[in-house]
């Protein structure tokens, strides 16, 4: 599986709210950090972060590309209960198959125009 391969399936397993799928793609030296994170660690990431899912009106991945041998981008948008629709960018390090940090980029409401 490519590094792009392992974030695509932690983006689905997130989206199903499938803790058991998504536990093994993250290494247990995982750090997570966001502009409401800083640096947390695993445990924390899937109390906090990982059953948010549900949150969202729609939610789709836009864009994954592989930066390099290990970092891998990834840009989705997502619409809140409100209408209000986001795209955030997040830099993702894959290491021997496992994600093993995360660094989301929150952007600003999103309305489609170029």
């Amino acid at each position: 599986m490519s590094n792009a391969d392992v974030v695509r399936a932690a983006f689905e397993a997130y989206r199903q709210e499938d803790r058991a799928a998504a536990e093994p793609l993250y290494g247990p030296e995982l750090r997570f950090t966001s502009p409401q994170d800083d640096h947390i660690d695993r445990a924390a990431f899937f109390e906090r972060c990982f059953p948010t899912a549900s949150r969202f009106r729609t939610w789709r991945l836009l864009h994954v590309a592989e930066a390099d041998d290990r970092d891998v981008y990834a840009t989705y948008e997502y619409e809140l209960p409100d209408g209000d629709t986001h795209r955030n960018t997040e830099l993702i390090t894959v290491e021997d198959g496992r994600i093993v940090e995360v660094q989301v980029f929150f952007g600003g409401r999103y309305d489609g125009a170029s």
